[in-house]
C-alpha cells in the first residue's frame, strides 16, 4: 500500500514539531541529561537509591510496550492519510460518534496533540459532538498508549480503556441531541463532505499504485523511522517525565498518604478528579502516575478518574473547546463527563 506522502504529519503535541534548533531547547534531550543526572548521582547519594529502584522497576515492567507502541505510531504516521478520519467526523449521524471513537484507534498522538488535531478538524468541519468524542476517546484508544496501559495494568488496563470509550460515546450521542436543541454552539466552519470520497477506493488505488522494490522497502522503512521519531519527539520526554514523578512518589511519600487521600472512598475520588485537573501532564505521562495511584491504594477505579478526568477537566482542554468550539461547550463537556467518570470510577473500585 502506498504510503501517505501528499499529507502532512502535523503533530502539534506540546510545541514539538521538528525544527532546527540548539539542543537545549529540545525537550526531549533536556528531559534525558536531567534523568541521566538523577541516576547517576543515585550511584552516589544514598538518598536517591529508593528512585533508582523504583525507575527501573518502571522500565523492566513497560520497555516493551512503550517500544511496540512507537513502532505503530510510526506506522500509523506514515501508512494513515489524516482524509480517513476527517470524513466520517464531518458527518451529522449517530454512527459519526461511533466512527470518531473508533478511528481515535488510528491515532498515535498524545492528549496534547488529539486536542490540536481536534481542533483542526473542528476548523475542517467536523461537527462538535463528533470533535468532543474524539477529543475524550483517541488518547486512551490509540495503539500506544493503550499497549502502555495494557503493560502497566494488565488485563485490567483494557477495562480501563472500555470504560473511557463509555464515557466518549455517551458524551458524543448527549451532545448530538443538545445541538439539535440549540443547547451548545454549531460549527461555524461547516463544510460540504465529499461524499464520492472512498475510503475502500483509495485504499485499493494507492494498493495497485505500490510496485515492491527495495528501493520502495527502504523508502517505507525510513519513513516509519521518521515516524517513530517524531513520536518520540512528542511524547517521549512525557513518558519519562511520567516515569520521573512516578518514581518519586513511589520512593519517598509514605503509603499510608496514598490510602489516606487517594484510596477507594468517595473522598478519594474526589481528590483524584482534583489531582487530575490541576495536573497539566500528556496521556503518556499520566499512565505510569496511574499506575502508582493503583499501586499504593488498589483503588482501580481512582486510576481511571485520574486518567479520564485528564482529559475531560485538565485546563488546557476546557479553555482550548471553549475558544473554540464555544463556552456552553466547554460547560456541557465538564457537566457531562464529571458525573460518568465518578459513577464508572466508583463501580470499578467496587467490583474490582
Amino acid at each position: 500500500m502506498q504510503s501517505n506522502q501528499s499529507v502532512p504529519n502535523s503533530h502539534a503535541c506540546c510545541q514539538t514539531a521538528l525544527k532546527k534548533a540548539v539542543w537545549y531547547k529540545n525537550k526531549l534531550i533536556v528531559t534525558l541529561i536531567f534523568l541521566a543526572t538523577l541516576l547517576l548521582f543515585g550511584c552516589f547519594i544514598p538518598w536517591l537509591h529508593p528512585f533508582q529502584i523504583a525507575f527501573w522497576r518502571y522500565v523492566r515492567m513497560i520497555w516493551w510496550a512503550l517500544l511496540a507502541g512507537m513502532i505503530l505510531g510510526g506506522v500509523i504516521d506514515y501508512y494513515i492519510p489524516k482524509i480517513y478520519i476527517s470524513k466520517y467526523l464531518a458527518r451529522r449521524r449517530k454512527r459519526t460518534i461511533f466512527y470518531s471513537v473508533g478511528l481515535g484507534l488510528l491515532m498515535s498522538a498524545c492528549s496534547h496533540g488529539i486536542l490540536a488535531l481536534a481542533m483542526e478538524l473542528h476548523k475542517k468541519g467536523a461537527g462538535g459532538p463528533a470533535v468532543v468524542s474524539f477529543l475524550l476517546a483517541s488518547p486512551w484508544a490509540n495503539l500506544p498508549v493503550t499497549l502502555l496501559l495494557v503493560g502497566f495494568f494488565g488485563v485490567k488496563g483494557v477495562l480501563i480503556i472500555f470504560c473511557a470509550l463509555i464515557v466518549a460515546i455517551v458524551t458524543g450521542l448527549v451532545f448530538q441531541k443538545l445541538e439539535v436543541r440549540g443547547l451548545i454552539e454549531k460549527n461555524i466552519h461547516e463544510v460540504p463532505v465529499d461524499e464520492n470520497f472512498s475510503i475502500l477506493g483509495d485504499v485499493k488505488r494507492r494498493w495497485q499504485e505500490y510496485h515492491f522494490s527495495l528501493e520502495v522497502l527502504w523508502k517505507d522503512v525510513r519513513g516509519i523511522l521518521r515516524g517513530v521519531w517524531e513520536l518520540s519527539q512528542m511524547v517521549l520526554w512525557w513518558i519519562l517525565i511520567g516515569f520521573i514523578l512516578a518514581s518519586l512518589i513511589s520512593a519517598y511519600v509514605p503509603s499510608h498518604l496514598f490510602h489516606h487521600l487517594l484510596g477507594p472512598s468517595l473522598m478519594g475520588l474526589g481528590v483524584t478528579l482534583l489531582f487530575a485537573a490541576i495536573l497539566e501532564v500528556c496521556s503518556e505521562g499520566t499512565a505510569p502516575l496511574a499506575f502508582e495511584i493503583y499501586r499504593q491504594t488498589g483503588a482501580l477505579g481512582n486510576s481511571f478518574v485520574f486518567l479520564m478526568a485528564g482529559v475531560a477537566t485538565d485546563y488546557t482542554e476546557i479553555g482550548l473547546v471553549w475558544t473554540n468550539l464555544g463556552r456552553k461547550t466547554a460547560w456541557w463537556m465538564i457537566a457531562l463527563c464529571v458525573p460518568q467518570i465518578l459513577i464508572l470510577g466508583g463501580l470499578i473500585n467496587f467490583f474490582f
